[in-house]
């Protein structure tokens, strides 16, 4: 929603000397919304795994990843996955979006990079949740992704996509592999070992 309103804004029309292109910025806003139905469409699949009455707790769970996430990425999470910072995490310098806009990056909005990027956020924090369903209360779940998101999926994350020594040793993750895939499977491992069997 966010990218749309930006680009078809009148008041928000780009510089004419742009290196913006517009078909680059087309793709990315479809890929964008795509990502964002991931989370969704993951919820209703995990509520159906799951017994009755944990149904609508467990696609909550997807839910409200959505809404913690997202504001947590605008709020330090970019800033720590794609700040100058060094070769271990970002620095402060784009907290609350700071010098985030409509400035080109490569080809494409800065700000739109900023929210595709924030989609695999949400989709990473939102996987997790199968694995803690059952087993975790709700608002346990809510203060674990927070700080989960902040302090592993942000350094991760810039290891690999931020300019980081994974990236910096050559490594590709164009689908999120290791930032995504890894990154979600590793969290959900540990917190299903440490929470123990599901509980009825």
């Amino acid at each position: 929603m966010l990218a749309f309103s930006f680009v078809f804004a009148g008041f928000l029309r780009l510089p004419q000397e742009s290196a913006i292109s517009p078909a680059d910025t087309a793709w990315l806003l479809a890929s964008a919304a795509l990502v964002l139905l991931m989370t969704p469409a993951l919820a209703f699949f995990y509520g159906g795994l799951v017994r009755s009455k944990n149904a609508l707790n467990t696609m909550m769970m997807s839910f409200v990843s959505m809404g913690v996430a997202a504001v947590l990425w605008v709020v330090l999470g970019y800033s720590l996955a794609f700040g100058e910072g060094g070769a271990w995490i970002g620095d402060f310098s784009m907290a609350f979006l700071a010098g985030v806009g409509l400035e080109a990056n490569g080809t494409i909005p800065h700000l739109l990079f900023m929210a595709f990027q924030g989609t695999f956020y949400i989709i990473t924090a939102a996987l997790i949740s199968g694995a803690v369903v059952e087993r975790m209360r709700f608002s346990a779940y809510v203060i674990f992704i927070s700080a989960w998101g902040l302090l592993v999926y942000a350094p991760v994350c810039h290891w690999v996509w931020g300019g980081g020594f994974i990236g910096e040793m050559g490594a590709l993750d164009f689908a999120g592999g290791a930032v995504v895939h890894i990154n979600a499977a590793a969290a959900a491992v540990v917190a299903a070992l440490l929470l123990g069997p599901r509980q009825d």
